[in-house]
């Protein structure tokens, strides 16, 4: 541990800048719910206004480790305006760096990993205290949510993180060393603290997991509940009008959750599937667990239960060993499935990854045309999708206002942005909008009065 600055700081505002996925920006809430309640931090939106910055870190992405360093340099520099300025390191690249990141950038105050977060008020009562750094990179077990306060309704969408961790061990992965294997909540924790959103004026409720469809909790009766019998659980809870949940695994697709999206109302039309690759000596080099084969039938009966469902994927091209073959099986899949939206990316070995230690044979020329051919045929996907959507009048939940003055922006029950003329009063209902254009990504539409 280092010695630091003998000031005592006074801490009244929070940054929290978040990386990543949809779990990170749960626990920045979080985040933000704890240093409240122990501090009484207020969030600001600017770094320099701020007495503790957070950086809520991802490890997916490719040089997350010097996107990391390099706003830390920026943060570096308000620190000697205001020494007492409190920084912290979390998530993935905390857990995965640990106190490299304060052997690199000894005026990080703390670093910490995605299940030690609910110890930041001690971490930082340490730091005021003792003046030293502090680094919190354990992987206890699920606990951290016991440590927790009641979550505060911000908008009208909830996020519950029902699960952490992941087993599957894809070899391009780094999350099952960053977030450790899999572990369940209750039933009846995540059961409240969906209702206590939905008290506080949430009408749709997301569930989060590395690997949603995996979980496995323990039930009110004592045996072991799947995802589907939580999701049945979760859409009788009162004021709930929408229900999603992300992400998902194939292999722990089963024919009851298919089921489910033709029986329940509320579980809205829409499910990420990430495949990855359409070559089965991809797949197996990657660890996925499954074949091209198994993937079909999946989204065959996904259809037939919910016709309308809207359907996007992850793909990685020019993984080490992938032939020209391997890439035209990925197309043939892409267009096979016919995705409404899919999120592509080159291959980036990440330290600590099996894969890592393979040779990445594959040129980054090569890399960038087996790329762009694939954007190519999925935007067409996309851009066809989105054109079918004209003429259409659609239920779309409205969450804040656009970019655009005069207009609102939500999303439909599958998923799509909309944007359309509104007044901020109508935010956090379900308005009916005519679709009247069509973009890249989204649509325009007219609200259709009474």
């Amino acid at each position: 541990m280092k010695q630091k600055h003998a000031t005592t700081p006074s801490l009244d505002t929070l940054f929290i800048k978040t990386y990543g996925c949809q779990m990170n920006e749960y626990d920045s809430s979080r985040m933000a719910d704890l240093m409240h309640k122990a501090y009484g931090l207020r969030l600001v939106a600017k770094p320099e206004d701020a007495d503790v910055i957070l950086m809520n870190t991802c490890s997916i992405r490719e040089k997350a480790e010097d996107k990391v360093y390099s706003e830390l340099g920026r943060y570096r520099k308000l620190k000697d305006k205001n020494p007492n300025m409190i920084i912290g390191v979390g998530g993935c690249v905390g857990q995965q760096e640990g106190e490299r990141i304060q052997q690199r950038a000894p005026y990080v105050d703390a670093v910490f990993g995605p299940q030690s977060y609910h110890q930041l008020p001690e971490m930082i009562h340490k730091i005021r205290r003792e003046r030293v750094n502090v680094t919190a990179i354990d992987m206890p077990e699920i606990e951290k949510f016991d440590h927790l306060p009641t979550p505060k309704g911000h908008g009208s969408v909830g996020f519950v993180t029902i699960a952490e961790g992941c087993d599957k061990f894809c070899t391009f992965c780094v999350v099952p060393y960053t977030r450790g294997p899999e572990l369940s909540r209750p039933v009846n924790d995540i059961l409240q603290e969906c209702q206590k959103l939905l008290d506080a004026g949430m009408i749709e409720i997301s569930l989060l997991g590395q690997n949603v469809n995996a979980y496995r909790g323990l039930g009110p009766d004592d045996e072991e509940w799947d995802f589907t019998m939580l999701l049945y659980a979760v859409a009788k809870l009162d004021g709930l009008k929408r229900l999603r949940f992300s992400t998902s695994h194939p292999m722990e697709m089963t024919d009851e959750l298919a089921i489910a999206f033709g029986e329940l109302p509320t579980l809205m039309p829409y499910l990420h599937l990430p495949v990855q690759s359409g070559s089965d000596a991809i797949l197996k080099a990657m660890h996925r667990g499954h074949t091209r084969d198994d993937y079909f039938p999946i989204i065959d009966d996904l259809r037939k239960h919910c016709p309308d469902i809207a359907l996007s994927s992850d793909f990685i091209v020019g993984y080490p060993g992938e032939t020209n073959e391997d890439f035209e099986q990925t197309l043939d899949l892409v267009r096979r499935v016919n995705y409404d939206f899919a999120y592509c990316f080159k291959y980036s070995p990440r330290p600590g990854t099996p894969a890592s230690k393979s040779e990445d044979n594959v040129s980054e020329a090569i890399k960038d045309k087996r790329l762009q051919r694939l954007l190519e045929l999925t935007r067409e996907q996309t851009r066809a999708a989105m054109k079918n959507q004209i003429g259409r009048t659609v239920d779309v939940l409205v969450e804040k206002e656009s970019k655009h003055a005069g207009e609102l922006q939500g999303r439909t029950a599958d998923y799509r942005i909309v944007h359309f003329q509104g007044q901020p009063r109508q935010i956090g209902q379900i308005m009916p909008i005519r679709i009247t254009e069509s973009y890249g990504q989204s649509l325009r539409g007219e609200l259709i009065l009474a």
